[in-house]
């Protein structure tokens, strides 16, 4: 961790300041609670100076960077490490307290705390060389103590429960001897929370136990000749669904180079990702990247991924030439068409738009309240309320099935596409999601993953809606070419019900009442077309996607 002199003494002195207070403590234990327990109180306010010193030198320092500097990782774990150590000195204080309110300290198996906190001294006495030397094994070893003073406190813990259970006469004393037993855990969780901020400075991103464990094996999978240099995880994204994606570099300076992506998440999310990318290697070679290694701890797993070179469809869109935005739509629009006749399945499917919508509908309400419309008249017309027109367009919708079904993304936004310029090649990526389905779901969510981009530039915003309607063109042919006569009725449900979903992502409130409208009105068109109209129904793509 690279931090200028005055937070590294401050944080040196802060260091030295808590293994004293940590000591006393022990005396307390030991006996002597008058002497050294006053010593505790009276010197609480040294620790949270000394916390607010290293706090107001790293605030001074940051507003002088630029986002994305290195040092921005190492001067905020200076102040989570910090933290924590002013915590271990608030809970020595409370330790004091608790054991004033006891008759008899030894009521409390005294012996048994010292060995605990000699293991949390262990540990403070490590943190300024490991924080000093960017030294992620002696941040490892410091981690290392927490499950042992874990360990000693849940015996303390059986122990005084055992007590409690027998219906002991000392009932209060027990009770306030967990207290203090759970004080001197929380020292174990506070050191293993300074391990984790040292080793996610080193590598530049916020890391846990697991994740770094888990980063560890995942790359011993790579050939070591590829590792040119010391390992950089630099962030890219954190997923709604909680999974954190990191790109992994080699080398420094000019020889640098992503090596591979990091995705970090539940097991069952990357596990469904792990398999969908399987399932396209078999069904459409060449599209997904490769899986380099898989691991799982707990509830937990880590994919290591193919880096696959080039910008995603979003980068292209907003900050690419119209030369070679066209020319990654016509390569999109072909790739799509090829991908959707080699798996085409004769099997009809239901893709169950107004299903999926009223499925999220908790979720919509909670970000958008004022979407819960009752049912009103106005003049002499009777609206339904929005739940009534959802339950409508279900029972429509029971009517209705793709002739066809094809293998598709699942969840086939903007940033879920890669173009690479120089191969002219397509690639997917983010592919748990992926199934044989109706090739409407892929078209309506890309269609509106494009109509959700928070950008108020008119020229750009008119650029992303000719996108679109390309877009939605090209599947047009697509569909006249099979056959499908049901596409238009199917492709205003999907994209009504991807509009109603997406409000869920944004707090801007004209642009989820866009969305919203849209989706009211597609399902109104729907409605009022009969069955039998259905092969003569036609979206209005131009005054939908309108910038």
């Amino acid at each position: 961790m690279k931090l200028p002199k005055n937070i590294r003494d401050n944080l040196r002195f802060l260091c030295i300041e808590i293994d004293s207070l940590l000591e006393s403590l022990e005396s307390c234990f030991l006996g002597d609670v008058a002497v050294q327990g006053r010593r505790i109180l009276d010197r609480g306010g040294y620790a949270y100076n000394l916390k607010v010193r290293i706090h107001n030198a790293s605030l001074t320092e940051l507003s002088g960077l630029n986002t994305g500097d290195a040092s921005i990782m190492s001067l905020r774990g200076a102040e989570f490490i910090a933290t924590d150590l002013e915590r271990i000195a608030e809970l020595c204080r409370e330790s004091v307290k608790q054991i004033n309110y006891l008759e008899d300290i030894r009521q409390l198996h005294p012996e048994a705390y010292p060995p605990m906190l000699a293991l949390i001294r262990e540990g403070i006495a490590m943190i300024g060389g490991a924080a000093r030397a960017s030294d992620s094994r002696q941040a490892l070893q410091i981690g290392q103590l927490e499950p042992q003073v874990d360990r000693a406190y849940h015996a303390l813990y059986k122990r005084y429960i055992t007590a409690l259970n027998a219906k002991h006469k000392r009932t209060e004393s027990l009770v306030t001897a967990l207290f203090i037993a759970h004080n001197i855990e929380q020292m174990g969780d506070a050191l293993r929370n300074m391990s984790e901020t040292i080793i996610s400075a080193n590598i530049g991103q916020p890391v846990n136990f697991e994740r770094y464990h888990a980063l560890q094996e995942s790359v011993e999978h790579l050939e070591t000749a590829v590792l040119k240099g010391p390992l950089k995880v630099v962030p890219i994204a954190e997923t709604r669904s909680g999974s954190a994606i990191s790109g992994v570099h080699a080398g420094s300076g000019r020889d640098r180079e992503t090596v591979a992506i990091f995705k970090e998440g539940q097991k069952s999310k990357l596990k469904e990702e792990r398999q969908g990318v399987e399932s396209w290697h078999e069904i459409y070679p060449g599209l997904a990247p490769r899986i380099l290694s898989y691991k799982k701890r707990g509830q937990s797993a880590a994919l290591l991924i193919e880096h696959l070179p080039g910008l995603t469809f979003e980068q292209i869109l907003l900050n690419g030439n119209r030369r070679q935005l066209a020319a990654c739509l016509e390569r999109l629009n072909e790739t799509l068409q090829s991908v959707w006749t080699e798996t085409r399945n004769k099997k009809p499917v239901a893709a169950g738009f107004i299903a999926q919508t009223r499925k999220r509908l908790p979720e919509i309400y909670k970000i958008h309240p004022e979407f819960q419309q009752s049912a009103s008249e106005i003049c002499g017309l009777k609206k339904p309320s929005f739940a009534d027109l959802l339950a409508s367009a279900d029972a429509y919708e029971k009517e209705l099935k793709a002739p066809f079904s094809v293998y598709i993304h699942g969840d086939f936004n903007v940033d879920n596409i890669i173009y690479d310029p120089a191969e002219e090649r397509i690639n997917f990526i983010d592919l748990h999601r992926s199934r044989y389905m109706d090739y409407v779901q892929d078209v309506s969510v890309f269609m509106v993953s494009n109509y959700r981009l928070q950008i108020l530039d008119h020229k750009v915003r008119q650029r992303i809606m000719a996108v679109a309607r390309e877009f939605c063109e090209s599947a047009r042919r697509f569909a006249v070419q099979q056959g499908d006569d049901s596409f238009e009725i199917r492709l205003a449900l999907g994209l009504a019900r991807s509009f109603i979903t997406s409000t869920r992502f944004t707090l801007d409130k004209s642009q989820a009442r866009s969305m919203f409208q849209r989706s009211c009105y597609l399902i109104e068109l729907v409605l009022n077309t009969p069955i039998k109209d259905v092969a003569s129904f036609k979206v209005p793509i131009k005054e939908i996607f309108i910038a």
